[in-house]
Parts: structure tokens; C-alpha cells; sequence
């Protein structure tokens, strides 16, 4: 997330170009999910974890090795940054549907390994960005890739240690051994989130709020900082929406315990709705940082609830491909929210951006919460 726009800049000097390459490489994730999700359903789940951290670890490794071979130009750096996104997506996806196999094998709860997984998820994009900075202030910014390789090598080492069974695979057995017929098609993943109403609604609503709620990190609080000449500021904020997305992410299985799947999904709705106002009027930073942490602890939680839904409302051996999709959607969102609101605030400033994606978060909760599917037991 930051060696490779800083590559981009040390060798093109162009912001544009770094933009480009930043929203390209994303393609891939948008394209590629759900067939990695099939992938996942019918190679296996650990095998797709497996070899997209090994294939991902070679894609980083290019980068030095054709530097130091022929050199690095825009458009080389352009086609490794696209290869290395193909591989991702389907790496994040088999690991989702490999927490249901630990759950099973460890004896811990689904719900706590769901928080505890999206919650270290959050940590890392906290402690990421730092730690790759450091790599380039020290060892410079192709050096750093060698990092990010060996670190993938011990993902897959970590996942090739992991002894657990397949429920995907013990389900598709069982049904042969009752002469059910499974689908093994790609379309299900479709299927299935289109007609469960209920991760029908969330999936849309989380859709809406995500092209909403990240365009607040990457466009309309560094413009607004960047006006101010206030980087620290920025800093701040960002680190106080992260730290309250962990600890809601941290905190969803002691939170299910306590209260229905139906109460935090409202707490979460209302939660985003009643802390993203406050922020769009842009106050003094230390209610910024305030509203902020309520934003991400809000968040926080949304995450691995829909996670628990859709490992317990659908069939084992259709994960992949419905997390395929879910995956899709979350890179499809964001690309769509900051290019419309980047083009916004150039039109009619930060202010007036930020109060009407305000507006927006809140009518779709709003919305949301009246839907039959959610005022339903779930």
C-alpha cells in the first residue's frame, strides 16, 4: 500500500501515474474474487491459501529482480502491481472460509475467531503503512519487496502447518452419500446472497457504506488536512478510526454473547449514522478524533457479523464462492466512492462533500432498518 506508489513516484515522478497504478491494480480484486472463491470450493481451502501467498511472494520478488535485470519502467511497474493483485483476493477468501475448519478443530467459538481474525486485520493496516516507511527510509523502496515476499512465504508456512479438516469437502460427501446433487457452479455465490434476504440487505447496505465510508480516509480528510497544512492532524484521526475499528472487530465475539445478532446490527447502523454527522461538520480535532474512534468502533463489528451469517446460513461447500462475491463487492465499492467524491470536493469542496456522504451513510441505515429482513429474528 505505500512501497509501491512510492516506487511509482521515485521512478515516473508522476502523482497521476501512482493514482493509476493504484486503481488498476485494484481491478483484478473486483474480476478475479469470484473465481478464486470457486477455486476455494473445489481445489480446497488450504491449497488456495497456499499457493496465492506462494504466487504472491514471487510477484513482490519481480520488482527487485527486474530492477536489477532491465530496469524498472512505468509500465513494467504497471504489470507486476496488476499480476500481484490477481493473487490476493483469492488468498484473503480461503482464509475466511479456513476459520470455520478451526473453529471445529481448536473447540473455540466461530464467532470469537471471526472478531479476533477482522480485528488483526485492522491492526495490521495500522502497523503496515509504519513499518513499510521504515523499510524505505532504510533499505529503500525495491529492497523493501524482499520483505513483503519473505513475509508471504510465512503466511503459506503457516497455513501448510495448520491441521485442520474441510468442511466444504466433508459436505459435498455428504451429499453424494445421500444422492443430493451440489452445485458446483460459479453462479451460485450469486445465487445464494440474491435470494437469502437477509445477507441480501447487508451485503447492499455494507456496499453503500463502504463506498462512503473509505473515500472519508483516502480523500475527504486528506484534502481537508492538506488544506489546513496539517499532516499530524490527519495522522490522528486516521489512527483514531483504526484503533476503534480494531477494538470492534476485537470485541464482536464478547459482544454476540451479550446481545442478538439483530441488536448489534441496528447498534452498528446507528452507530455509523450517529458518528459520521459530527465528523462532516469538521470540528476541532480532538472531537474529530472523538467522533472518529465511535465511527470505527461502530465498524468494527460489521465485518465478522456477516462473516458468522454467512457461515452458518450457508452450506459448507458453498463458502468460496459466496465470500467470492462478498470479496468482489468490497473492491468494487471504494474505486466508485472516491472517484465520485474526489471529483465532489474539486466541484463543491470538503465541506459540502462531507455533509452530503453524511447524509447518504445515514438514509442507508436508515433504510436499512426498516427493511422486513432485518426487523425479522436472524
Amino acid at each position: 500500500m505505500i512501497t509501491i506508489p512510492w516506487l511509482v513516484l521515485e521512478e515516473t515522478n508522476s502523482p497521476a501515474f501512482a493514482g493509476l497504478v493504484a486503481a488498476v491494480s485494484a481491478l483484478p480484486g473486483l474480476l478475479i474474487s469470484p473465481f478464486g472463491g470457486w477455486l476455494v470450493d473445489h481445489l480446497g481451502r488450504r491449497a488456495v491459501s497456499i499457493g496465492a501467498d506462494l504466487l504472491s511472494a514471487l510477484s513482490v520478488i519481480a520488482f527487485p529482480i527486474v530492477a536489477i535485470t532491465s530496469g524498472l519502467s512505468s509500465i513494467s511497474i504497471l504489470v507486476i502491481a496488476v499480476i500481484g493483485g490477481i493473487f490476493d483476493p483469492a488468498g484473503y477468501t480461503a482464509r475466511k472460509t479456513l476459520l470455520a475448519d478451526v473453529a471445529k478443530a481448536s473447540g473455540r467459538e466461530l464467532d470469537q475467531l471471526n472478531g479476533f481474525h477482522d480485528g488483526f486485520m485492522g491492526l495490521s493496516w495500522i502497523a503496515g503503512p509504519a513499518v513499510g516507511a521504515g523499510l524505505i527510509s532504510t533499505v529503500g523502496a525495491v529492497n523493501s519487496f524482499w520483505v513483503a515476499a519473505a513475509l508471504f512465504v510465512i503466511a503459506a508456512l503457516a497455513i501448510a502447518f495448520l491441521r485442520v479438516g474441510n468442511l466444504g469437502r466433508d459436505a459435498r460427501e455428504l451429499a453424494i452419500e445421500m444422492g443430493e446433487e451440489s452445485d458446483r457452479s460459479m453462479r451460485i455465490g450469486f445465487q445464494v446472497l440474491w435470494n437469502d434476504k437477509l445477507l441480501r440487505t447487508l451485503t447492499l447496505a455494507i456496499l453503500v457504506l463502504a463506498a462512503v465510508y473509505l473515500p472519508t480516509e483516502t480523500v475527504i480528510l486528506p484534502t481537508y488536512f492538506e488544506d489546513l497544512g496539517n499532516p499530524a492532524g490527519l495522522g490522528l484521526v486516521i489512527s483514531a478510526i483504526s484503533a476503534g475499528a480494531a477494538l470492534g472487530s476485537f470485541g464482536y465475539g464478547w459482544i454476540i454473547s451479550r446481545v442478538s445478532r439483530k441488536t448489534l446490527v441496528r447498534m452498528v447502523l446507528i452507530g455509523n449514522a450517529i458518528s459520521i454527522i459530527p465528523m462532516a461538520l469538521l470540528p476541532q480535532i480532538p472531537l474529530l478524533m472523538a467522533a472518529g474512534f465511535l465511527l470505527g468502533l461502530s465498524w468494527g463489528p460489521f465485518n465478522p457479523l456477516i462473516s458468522s451469517l454467512i457461515q452458518q446460513r450457508v452450506p459448507a461447500d458453498q463458502h468460496g464462492r459466496v465470500f467470492g462475491i462478498q470479496t468482489a463487492v468490497f473492491y468494487a465499492a471504494p474505486p466508485i466512492g472516491m472517484v465520485a467524491s474526489g471529483l465532489a470536493v474539486e466541484s463543491f469542496g470538503v465541506g459540502n462533500t462531507y455533509l452530503v456522504l453524511a447524509a447518504i451513510l445515514s438514509i442507508t441505515a436508515i433504510v436499512a432498518l426498516l427493511t422486513k429482513s432485518l426487523r425479522s429474528t436472524f
